[in-house]
């Protein structure tokens, strides 16, 4: 290949050090740019990482570049929407950071802009290329299981002001919601895993969703790497939500996250098919074996974003890009994470089945 992909790496966080790290380590694309809310931000982030380019603090500039083919998003939450419909427009590749939007209509928008451009997108639920999930993913393709009848995921993590996100994930207005700001990784998990083939989610038709637990409002928080309580903002919504959802290949799946947890981070997967289960990283599959084996792959340790596999689904992404193939983790697959996060929101207003329409 003659010419590398030009990337734009958008936003100077957490996140977008690992974007940045992962395309530098990929052969078919170069870094030739880094943008932020400020220029300052940007030069930060290129610097510590030891790239020599230029640095921006419009973002509209940083798009109206000719080398730039494809933009990471890696802003604040509730900045993916706009970002994402101003890189379409200027008929770039997106690789977007979840959640992708904070609403129906954000979410409208940005399929319309992509549809419009034709450009390439991925959606950054990472946890489809981890090495316990693919591996499972795989058994599962393969039949090991049977005919999967059920399937179950949790997002367990305390969330509080160690979180460099806190100060504005914690609020309804830039935050949302416990399943939006970060339970979405587990409602994604729960259609990938429900989904038959290995490169396949299951699509939902109906969800019915409760919120509960007891941490909204107040200011006591605790701090799971110190393991003490001490006074801070509090959440302004549930810590709590618990979803179930029905899926049109008569899979039925439950799926929570819990930021009140009084434990290390946790995301506990449960498959359970007509010839065997998966308990995390165990396996009963009678066929083979009769005794629970042990999958010895890399699982979900952590919610740093450090231990995701970031480099897994960005390598994926430019060969998506270089071969003009949709990726199974695109804008239009996303869309039917998101609206399960959303029908649950619509759930506990309404207390009755939220029927979801055909994609």
């Amino acid at each position: 290949m003659s010419k590398k992909l030009g990337v734009l790496i958008h936003g100077a966080g957490w996140v977008s050090g690992q974007h940045l790290s992962a395309f530098r380590n990929n052969p078919h694309a170069e870094i030739v740019a880094v943008c932020s809310l400020t220029q300052a931000n940007a030069q930060k982030c290129a610097a510590a990482a030891g790239l020599d380019v230029p640095c921006y603090g419009r973002y509209g500039e940083a798009l109206a570049r000719p080398d730039v083919d494809l933009v990471a998003i890696g802003t604040p939450q509730e900045l993916h929407a706009q970002n994402t419909v101003e890189a379409a427009r200027a008929g770039k590749h997106i690789l977007i950071e979840k959640p992708a939007a904070q609403t129906p209509a954000e979410l409208a928008a940005m399929r319309a802009a992509v549809r419009a451009a034709g450009v390439r997108t991925v959606v950054s639920f990472v946890l489809r290329w981890n090495p316990l999930f693919r591996r499972i993913k795989r058994l599962s393709a393969e039949g090991t299981f049977g005919e999967l009848y059920r399937v179950e995921t949790d997002y367990q993590s305390y969330q509080g002001d160690w979180w460099g996100g806190y100060a504005t994930g914690r609020t309804r207005a830039m935050g949302g919601s416990a399943m939006l700001v970060a339970g979405c990784h587990a409602v994604d998990a729960l259609r990938w895993f429900a989904g038959a083939g290995e490169f396949e989610a299951a699509d939902p038709v109906e969800v019915f969703a409760y919120s509960g637990g007891r941490r909204q409002g107040k200011t006591r928080q605790y701090n799971p790497l110190t393991f003490d309580w001490h006074e801070g903002e509090p959440l302004e919504y549930p810590g709590v939500e618990m979803l179930f959802v029905k899926f049109a290949n008569g899979v039925l799946g439950r799926v929570s996250v819990d930021f009140e947890c009084i434990q290390p981070y946790a995301f506990p997967v449960r498959l359970f098919g007509d010839r065997g289960t998966v308990r995390d990283n165990r396996m009963l599959a009678p066929l083979q074996s009769r005794a629970w084996q042990t999958l010895d792959d890399i699982g979900p340790e952590s919610s740093d974003v450090k231990h995701h596999p970031f480099q897994g689904e960005i390598d994926h992404f430019v060969d998506c890009v270089l071969a003009g193939r949709e990726s199974h983790c695109n804008l239009e697959d996303a869309a039917k994470t998101h609206a399960i996060v959303f029908a649950a929101q619509t759930c506990y207003r309404t207390r009755t089945p939220v029927a979801l329409p055909e994609f």
